[in-house]
């Protein structure tokens, strides 16, 4: 999640039954910093962050994220942590937005499914096609966008599994500056369309936690095809994603992971919200989602994680990565930066987390930059 100037108004959590000090605000102090891990055989964490944020585009903003955390196996001592997540926020110029995913682990860890239900009108600025993007071509869009997912992934062997998944997307553009970019470029879908997928996965997943991993390989490889079901004009064709991590204990709290990630899509006119972006919170920290775009997106990631307290973790991050394709070669661009961690839930490992992520600086712009405040790990 990323919200621009984000004003953090209150953080709370309530986790599993525990003993705590009377009176709310020894109470709060206790639950912020204590060291004491949940024993009981629930554990279960919820955490909400209201906030307050503002841009020119949106106006003021208010919302709401909050990311509850749970065991549906109450048995078993190698159980993984399932994850619910809400982040909804509306604006004074009537936008909106709610997205709701869900990663849940299945009892003895058997099934791995991921859901996904999203709905935003919200506007975004588009730049063009291509890795040499300009700021100066920075053009506004209106943009709705309504999402189903379902991924559903069955263990085959220890730590193999075996997936289907589907979704349907369906999409809505206005440019708000006639004659800019967005126009005068010959692109596909600019009013939008919709489409729905059909696909498989593999999964290989021998992380300890998948919530802060500190040893183990997770490799995922996703293929999905979208047949024309409605016009001729909505989008026919492949998309395909490859994400390995590895993660490595260095020294008693010290640990290192990294990343490399590949999404595609092939197919002939493509419409132009169906490549890939690249920027956001997740990978090449430091560029605004969708800067640069095109058919194939590809970056490496590398995090130092210091967790010097059980409450309290800092980290360092750096990464490179580009978007290409047969029109624009790769040409890769660099990310770094740091950040901070809370970590709200002992018993699962779950934080929220702060980063300052620098990227390049094009000829004749200021350096690409940005501050995130998100739930969950980056990777």
């Amino acid at each position: 999640m990323r919200l621009p100037v984000l004003v953090l108004l209150f953080c709370c959590f309530i986790s599993a039954q525990a003993q705590q000090p009377k009176g709310l605000i020894k109470r709060l102090i206790h639950k912020t910093f204590s060291t004491e891990v949940d024993s009981s055989g629930n554990g279960n964490s919820f955490f909400v962050v209201p906030a307050f944020g503002y841009a020119q585009e949106t106006g003021a903003e208010i919302g709401v994220a909050a990311t509850y955390n749970f065991f549906l196996d109450k048995t078993s001592s190698s159980r993984k942590t399932s994850t619910l997540t809400l982040i909804s926020t509306f604006t004074t110029k009537g936008q909106k937005k709610i997205n709701t995913n869900a990663e849940l682990w299945t009892k003895d860890n058997d099934y791995h499914i991921l859901l996904e239900l999203r709905a935003r009108d919200w506007p975004f600025n588009f730049y063009g096609i291509g890795n040499k993007t300009r700021k100066a071509d920075e053009d506004l869009l209106d943009h709705t966008l309504y999402r189903v997912k379902v991924e559903v992934e069955k263990k085959i062997a220890n730590h193999i599994y075996l997936g289907l998944n589907s979704s349907y997307d369906h999409f809505k553009f206005a440019d708000q500056e006639a004659d800019g970019i967005f126009d005068t470029l010959p692109l596909y879908g600019k009013d939008g369309g919709q489409y729905v997928t059909f696909g498989f996965s593999a999964l290989y997943d021998s992380r300890d936690l998948p919530t802060y991993s500190n040893t183990g390989i997770y490799l995922r490889i996703k293929g999905t095809y979208a047949p024309r079901f409605f016009t001729s004009k909505d989008y026919k064709g492949t998309m395909v994603e490859a994400d390995l991590r590895g993660f490595k204990k260095l020294y008693r709290n010290v640990n290192l992971a990294a990343q490399i990630l590949y999404r595609g899509t092939y197919g002939h006119n493509l419409p132009f919200y169906t490549l890939r972006d690249l920027g956001g919170d997740m990978t090449m920290r430091g560029y605004y989602l969708g800067r640069y775009r095109d058919k194939n997106y590809i970056a490496t990631q590398a995090e130092i994680r210091y967790r010097f307290h059980p409450r309290l973790g800092i980290n360092a991050f750096a990464g490179t990565g580009t978007t290409f394709s047969k029109t624009f070669s790769a040409r890769l661009v660099p990310s770094y930066g740091i950040g901070g961690r809370y970590f709200y839930s002992l018993k699962h490992a779950s934080s929220i987390r702060l980063d300052y992520a620098i990227g390049e600086q094009r000829h004749g712009e200021k350096r690409q930059s940005g501050i995130y405040l998100s739930i969950a790990e980056a990777f």
